[in-house]
């Protein structure tokens, strides 16, 4: 038994309150593997958890963190080392089973990731399940054959977590990146990732009537939903295909069926939690090595457990620049 520090939401007759609270791994549920947790980051869902949004976590009190990174620390799977570095995202942590937002977790083996060469505990935090996910978008777009020679990707809610490292991989790519976002004063820092075009959120966000707009991107990312991705869609190029992963704007969009058999374009859902195992591997082996970025530390704002609070608020107003990376230990 250890004693460690994590995040916790309680809930009481005045609603949820957030406190550190000191725990032992004797109150962690069940599991194979025993993590001590070094890193882990703030994610919109871990906010929506937090605040007791739409049911993302079904009893409190709880600690949220649906990313965690640290070093193994006991095993029932004698195949499985002691002491390795490994990453656990998605799955049910974090919004039923006690997160990243604690110094230890317990968890199946059927969640933890390998640390891939190339990648420390930190870096993988600062990418996280956003990284994660932006990696998933990108291989898609691959996989329908998207290439820089097609023309512009679009990325919306771009100062976002996912849009953040979507711009910057999409860049490092070789691909021209349009970065949408309604934070008109964070244009340097999405040049700075290597976006080559900034437009603001309110060209995209009039729910427009019209079945089809001008064709103006190969392709695009979206992470917000709602009336902006009814207009991506119906701006893809012909051929073009949207990735979408998020529903910052709302879980919805009308749009008719004309882009798609008129202009064949493509809709790819993304999934970064209940993804098989192997497939979350293969990208972050891709995050570390031939998609391993240069600039994470430029996206990140490092916090403490006694510092969440604040971030989480921020999350959810929406205020948030980039990635916040939460350090336990």
């Amino acid at each position: 038994m250890a004693t460690f520090d994590a995040f916790w939401v309680e809930q009481n007759d005045d609603g949820l309150r957030h406190q550190i609270v000191t725990r032992d791994t004797d109150d962690l549920p069940e599991g194979d593997v025993l993590v001590e947790v070094f890193y882990s980051s703030l994610n919109y869902k871990d906010g929506m958890s937090a605040k007791g949004i739409a049911s993302v976590t079904r009893a409190y009190p709880h600690t949220p963190g649906i990313d965690a990174a640290g070093l193994r620390r006991a095993s029932s799977d004698p195949t499985l080392p002691v002491g390795e570095e490994v990453i656990v995202i998605g799955f049910d942590l974090g919004m039923n089973t006690p997160g990243g937002f604690g110094q230890y977790i317990r968890v199946p083996s059927g969640w933890v990731v390998p640390m891939p060469a190339g990648l420390s505990l930190r870096e993988s935090m600062i990418l996280g399940t956003a990284g994660l996910t932006a990696a998933l978008c990108v291989e898609k777009l691959l996989w329908m054959n998207a290439s820089p020679e097609q023309g512009p990707v679009l990325v919306t809610g771009a100062t976002g977590g996912v849009g953040s490292v979507a711009v910057a991989l999409l860049a490092h790519l070789g691909f021209e990146v349009i970065a949408m976002t309604g934070k008109a004063d964070q244009a340097d820092y999405l040049t700075s990732l290597g976006a080559e075009t900034i437009i603001g959120r309110e060209s995209l966000q009039e729910n427009s009537s019209r079945p089809l707009l001008k064709p103006l991107y190969a392709h695009a990312i979206d992470a917000v939903g709602g009336p902006i991705l009814s207009n991506v869609i119906k701006s893809l190029n012909p051929q073009g295909s949207v990735a979408i992963c998020g529903l910052v704007a709302s879980s919805g969009f009308d749009v008719s069926v004309l882009p798609f058999i008129l202009r064949g374009v493509n809709v790819l859902g993304i999934d970064s939690v209940e993804l098989p195992l192997e497939d979350k591997a293969r990208n972050w082996t891709k995050l570390a090595q031939e998609w391993r970025l240069s600039g994470l530390e430029s996206m990140s704002t490092e916090v403490r457990l006694d510092g969440l609070s604040d971030k989480i608020e921020n999350i959810m107003e929406g205020s948030v620049v980039g990635r916040t990376l939460v350090r336990l230990r």
